[in-house]
C-alpha cells in the first residue's frame, strides 16, 4: 500500500505545479491585458473567458490531491477535547469515508457533464469569436478522481495500520 502511495506523488506534485503554473499565467495575462487596456488602449480579446475558464478551474481544483496528501483540509475541531486518541483516529477514518463517498459522486457528475460538453463542442463567445471550453471541463474529473484515489489508499492504509498495532 505504501508504494502505491509513494507512486501517487508524481501525478499528485505534478497536478500541484500545474496549478501553480496556472496561477502565474493567470496574473501574468491580467496583468498585460491591464497594460494593453491602460497603456495602448487596447486590452487582449477573451482575458476574462480564459481566466474564469482555464486558469481559475486550474488554480482552484487541481491541488486538490496535494491537500488531502497534506492533511490540509479544512477542518473543525468540535471534538478535538473529546476522547481518546483511538477516537481520533476513528473519526478521521470515518471523515476520510464520507469525504470519499461524496467526492465520488461528485467526480462521476463532473465527468458525465464533460463528455456532454465535449460532444456538444461547449464554447464561449468571446470579444475575437469563440473560446472552447470544453476541455476545462476535465479538470474537475481528473483532480476529484486522484484525490478520491489517494483517500481510499490512504484509508486503506491507515486501517491496515491500525490493524497491525
Amino acid at each position: 500500500m505504501e508504494k502505491l502511495l509513494k507512486w501517487l506523488e508524481v501525478p499528485i506534485h505534478l497536478l500541484l505545479w500545474v496549478s501553480l503554473a496556472a496561477g502565474f499565467l493567470m496574473m501574468m495575462h491580467v496583468s498585460v491585458d491591464v497594460a494593453g487596456r491602460t497603456i495602448f488602449n487596447r486590452p487582449l480579446a477573451g482575458t476574462t473567458e480564459i481566466v474564469a475558464a482555464y486558469y481559475m478551474v486550474a488554480a482552484a481544483y487541481l491541488p486538490w490531491a496535494w491537500v488531502a496528501r497534506n492533511d490540509g483540509h479544512i477542518r473543525a475541531e468540535l471534538f478535538a477535547r473529546i476522547g481518546s486518541a483511538r477516537f481520533h483516529y476513528w473519526l478521521d477514518v470515518a471523515v476520510k469515508f464520507f469525504t470519499i463517498v461524496y467526492l465520488s459522486v461528485f467526480t462521476w457528475q463532473t465527468a458525465v457533464r464533460a463528455v456532454q460538453q465535449f460532444h456538444a463542442g461547449e464554447a464561449w463567445q468571446a470579444s475575437g469569436g469563440y473560446l472552447a471550453v470544453w476541455p476545462s471541463r476535465w479538470v474537475l474529473p481528473l483532480a476529484g478522481g486522484l484525490m478520491v484515489v489517494y483517500l481510499v489508499l490512504r484509508v486503506i492504509s491507515d486501517l491496515s495500520r491500525e490493524r497491525r498495532s
